[in-house]
């Protein structure tokens, strides 16, 4: 057997021991939880024999646990948060009150294995974040410009523009740069969510982020770290955790109310039973914790999970109102198509091949920077091969017309038909194109070979993602572009877009969504005024586009989304939400699993309270003793947080979903 082989854990080994390692973290998380634990034991031992002494340990754990609970509620109000942790205060003074300490006990245990439930709840619903934080690199290899066998490991943060810096194999890369090797093979599935690493050749932008998947490998900063992708990423990760969604904060209110009803039922069975046990029975049922916990565990779990889609939103807020997107609009060039007009179709004069017209042009094309030069070369490339482009000669540009040179021997030209017809003295027929249709024309040798057409097509999922979008019940959609009517209108129809506002300025596109806004508002002024109270617009609009040139109507849609392949656009401040592997069917998978968020959160908090107010009505009748309540206190706590982790389940979104 191999050494890797030994190595490697036997089935079911390593999930095994993460499970105990997680139960040996719980355990430890909180010294105070232990203590609460040995006191039960020690006052067991000495109920019998020495209770007066058991009783004044519980009084004094008591004492201790109130005033670890005011401080929190203190602290609470000093941050415009609902205190209800006072329920938990009332419960532990009534039950010392009325000698039921082994009651007072349950609960100070309680409120210690909540805090542990919490942590432990809201670490698990973060995993997916915390795996980017861990992967963030600390210190990096930094090289001798005179001496490239001199290395030294210095801070991330000291790395400056221009350094030269050693990679090792499995390390993660610590700034954006450029490759200074040969070549290199980079896995970016933390960055954008492919799969497969990239393979890169020397010159080739390298981004922060990534793990060296070949040898190790040499790279010059282009970034100091702080200005890197990976930086960004984690600062928007960092924004989300720390934000906190509207209905979050509408939760928090609602503890308010759910305190009243608590102590009015407490009250109430006191007064009728003329017994306050029965007080102090509703008391130890009286749980905040579905508020105050599941929604902000269920929201953080959805953040993870949009997380691992390759979806960063900037804060919890974003999700909440993602749920409740009613119109969105796309961009056409970059958005729902691909970024260059692409090779549709090949016209080939007869005594010429297709395939050699393409292959000829491609390779010649390679040396060009208009736009056009792009779509054709990569069309080419397949078909010469594992070998790839070959170089051309003599190549010479001209401007505003087109380039030439020999490739294998023959003299290619590629541009427009009048520079062709003036070259070779020939003047060929071409059938007319569609209007969204660019040509352009080949000759090779002298002779006017045929035509090669582009056009800006859809991305291939694009049609599925707005397929998606109406089966979430989305009919809204609009496509908002620059581009001409009649090239807008050909893509929408292929898509299945009804709505298209073509020949757009940013500041038009701006004042589309804008108006799109007020007038939905207006319209559903009633609902829109009931929603905002809940932190958000009964009219939510989204915005898709490449996070460039549509800044301004990203900024000021409800929800903007900038279309990115992990370049430095994630770092646009005007977009709410970054999708970084340039996937366009995350659009309708960041809305579903919003939805889905805020539905468990709402679930979990419905289920908790429920639970917590029948039992409540059951010991107000004398059905549940208090040392009872106390326990089944925890018991709802428990599933309701429980239940809300269920957030950061990864499950089948919208019908389109493969999974």
């Amino acid at each position: 057997m191999t050494e890797a082989a030994a190595a490697m854990p036997k089935k079911g080994q390593g999930k095994m021991s993460t499970f105990w390692r997680g139960v040996w973290k719980f355990f430890i998380s909180s010294p105070m939880m232990l203590i609460s634990i040995a006191v039960g034991i020690v006052c067991g031992i000495l109920w019998n024999d020495a209770k007066i002494v058991a009783i004044v340990i519980f009084i004094l754990l008591s004492i201790y646990t109130l005033v670890v609970e005011i401080i929190d509620i203190i602290k609470g109000w000093m941050a415009h948060r609902a205190g209800s942790d006072i329920l938990a205060v009332i419960a532990i003074i009534s039950a010392t009150l009325v000698g039921t300490f082994w009651a007072a006990w349950i609960i100070d245990l309680m409120v210690f294995t909540g805090g542990a439930i919490e942590d432990f709840a809201q670490s698990k619903a973060g995993e997916n974040l915390t795996k980017l934080m861990e992967n963030a690199p600390k210190t990096a290899h930094l090289v001798d410009p005179g001496d490239m066998d001199a290395v030294k490991d210095v801070q991330v943060e000291k790395i400056s523009v221009g350094d030269v810096l050693l990679v090792k194999p499995g390390e993660t890369i610590p700034v954006d740069g450029v490759l200074v090797s040969r070549e290199a093979s980079v896995d970016m599935s933390m960055i954008n969510g492919e799969p497969v690493p990239a393979d890169l050749q020397e010159g080739d932008k390298i981004l922060s982020g990534g793990v060296n998947q070949s040898t190790a490998l040499y790279m010059k900063a282009t970034a100091a770290a702080k200005d890197s992708e990976y930086q960004q990423i984690l600062k928007l990760v960092e924004s989300a955790n720390d934000s906190r969604a509207p209905i979050v904060k509408t939760a928090d209110l609602l503890a308010v109310p759910f305190t009243v009803v608590s102590l009015a039922i407490g009250i109430i069975a006191w007064a009728c039973s003329r017994d306050p046990v029965r007080f102090v029975q509703v008391m130890v049922l009286a749980t905040p914790c579905p508020l105050l916990i599941a929604a902000p565990v269920a929201y953080m779990g959805g953040i993870g999970r949009l997380a691992k889609h390759s979806i960063i939103v900037k804060s919890q807020g974003v999700l909440e109102q993602m749920s409740r997107v009613s119109h969105v609009f796309f961009d056409k060039t970059g958005t729902l198509t691909s970024k260059d007009p692409e090779v549709y179709r090949v016209d080939a004069l007869p005594g010429f091949d297709k395939d050699q017209i393409l292959k000829l042009a491609g390779a010649l094309e390679g040396y060009s920077v208009h736009i056009l030069a792009k779509g054709i070369s990569k069309a080419a490339e397949p078909l010469w091969g594992a070998s790839g482009l070959p170089s051309a000669e003599e190549v010479e540009e001209n401007p505003g017309n087109g380039i030439s040179g020999k490739v294998e021997g023959r003299r290619v030209m590629a541009g427009k038909l009048q520079w062709l017809e003036d070259s070779t003295g020939q003047s060929p027929s071409f059938a007319e194109g569609a209007p969204d249709e660019i040509g352009v024309f080949v000759a090779v040798d002298g002779q006017i070979a045929g035509r090669i057409v582009l056009k800006d097509l859809p991305r291939p999922n694009s049609k599925t993602a707005i397929e998606d979008l109406k089966k979430l019940g989305i009919s809204k959609i609009t496509m908002v572009t620059g581009d001409r009517q009649d090239t807008a209108d050909a893509i929408a129809s292929q898509l299945g877009i009804g709505d298209v506002k073509a020949r757009l300025l940013p500041e038009e596109k701006l004042a589309v969504v804008a108006n799109d806004k007020k007038t939905d508002t207006d319209g559903d002024a009633k609902g829109g005024k009931a929603l905002e109270k809940m932190g958000g617009h009964g009219h939510v609009t989204m915005m898709v586009g490449d996070g460039v040139n549509d800044a301004p109507v990203l900024a000021s849609s409800d929800i903007g989304i900038a279309m990115t392949d992990g370049s430095a656009t994630v770092a646009s401040e005007s977009a709410q939400a970054v999708i970084m592997n340039d996937d366009i069917l995350a659009v309708p998978r960041s809305i579903a699993i919003s939805r889905q968020t805020k539905n468990i959160m709402l679930q979990a908090v419905l289920l908790g309270i429920g639970l917590a107010i029948v039992l409540m009505i059951l010991a107000a009748c004398n059905f549940i003793p208090v040392v009872v309540g106390a326990i089944l206190q925890e018991v709802i706590d428990s599933v309701a947080i429980f239940y809300a982790l269920g957030a950061i389940i990864d499950r089948k979104t919208v019908v389109g979903d493969p999974r």
